[in-house]
C-alpha cells in the first residue's frame, strides 16, 4: 500500500497544484473536494502525467463524514502520510450586514474542517510514528490569519481560529514526530476568479506579481521534506511586490 496525500479542498488553484506536486513525489494521491465531479479533471491530469490518484465528495465539516472518509483511504489505499487542509472561506460582508448563519458557516469550512480532519488523521499518525514514519500536517492559512479587515470579520475569526488550532497542534503532536506547519498566503493568486473580477491585479501575473499555484505547491513539498532537526512551523508566501 502507498502512502497516501490526503489533500481536502482539491480547488482548481492551490489545492490542486498541491494534488499534483505530491502526485510527482510519489504518493497516492486522495483529493477531497464536497463535490466529487468536480476533480474530475484533476484526477485525469494526474493519472496522464504518471501518478496515483484517487477522488472522494465529502463534507469537511461534518464529523461523520470526516471520519468514514479517513477509515476509508486507510483501510482501502494506504496509510496517510501528509494532509493538507486547504479548504476555502473567504466570503466578504460588511459587519452591519452579516448573518449570524453565515458566520457560523465560514467557521465551520475555514476552522471546524480543520479540527475534524487534522484529528481524525493525527490519531494515525501518532500511532505509526513509533515506527519511524513521517507525518505531516499543513494547514493553509492567509493575510486573515493575522490581521481583520474590513468586511472580512467572519474569514479572519475563522482563519485566527485555524492558525491557533495548527499551533497547539504543532505543539502537542511535534514531539510525538509530527510535524504541523501553517502557511500564510498573502496576496493574490493565479486562478480564474482573480482574473475575471480584479483584471488589474491578474495583469501583475506578467510581473510575477500574483503567487502561482504551482511555486506553492513545491513550498508545501518542500516543508513536508524537511529534517525533523529544522521544522517550520510557519511559512509565509507572497509576491515580491506585496506590500504586508
Amino acid at each position: 500500500m502507498s502512502p497516501v496525500a490526503l489533500i481536502v479542498g482539491a480547488g482548481d488553484a492551490t489545492g490542486g497544484a498541491v494534488a499534483r506536486r505530491f502526485a510527482k513525489g510519489g504518493y497516492a494521491v486522495c483529493a477531497v473536494r464536497r463535490q466529487q465531479g468536480k476533480l474530475r479533471p484533476l484526477l485525469e491530469q494526474i493519472k496522464k502525467e504518471g501518478g496515483v490518484a484517487h477522488g472522494f465528495g465529502s463534507d469537511a465539516r461534518n464529523e461523520e463524514e470526516v471520519v468514514t472518509l479517513v477509515e476509508r483511504i486507510e483501510s482501502g489505499i494506504g496509510p496517510i502520510e501528509v494532509l493538507v487542509f486547504n479548504i476555502g472561506a473567504n466570503v466578504p460582508s460588511s459587519i452591519l450586514d452579516e448573518t449570524a448563519r453565515k458566520y457560523f458557516k465560514i467557521w465551520e469550512m475555514a476552522c471546524l474542517g480543520g479540527f475534524l480532519n487534522g484529528r481524525e488523521v493525527a490519531k494515525r499518525m501518532v500511532a505509526r510514528a513509533g515506527d519511524g514514519q513521517k507525518g505531516t500536517i499543513i494547514f493553509t492559512g492567509a493575510t486573515a490569519s493575522l490581521r481583520g479587515s474590513a468586511h472580512f470579520a467572519a474569514f479572519a475569526g475563522a482563519k485566527h481560529a485555524l492558525r491557533a488550532l495548527a499551533q497547539s497542534m504543532a505543539r502537542e503532536l511535534g514531539p510525538r514526530g509530527i510535524h504541523v506547519a501553517h502557511t500564510i498566503i498573502d496576496g493574490a493568486i493565479d486562478t480564474e476568479f482573480i482574473r475575471e473580477n480584479f483584471p488589474e491585479r491578474y495583469a501583475l501575473k506578467d510581473q510575477d506579481g500574483i503567487l502561482n499555484p504551482d511555486h506553492i505547491a513545491d513550498s508545501y513539498w518542500m516543508l513536508h521534506q524537511q529534517p525533523r532537526d529544522a521544522w517550520t512551523h510557519e511559512l509565509d508566501l507572497r509576491p515580491w511586490m506585496e506590500r504586508f
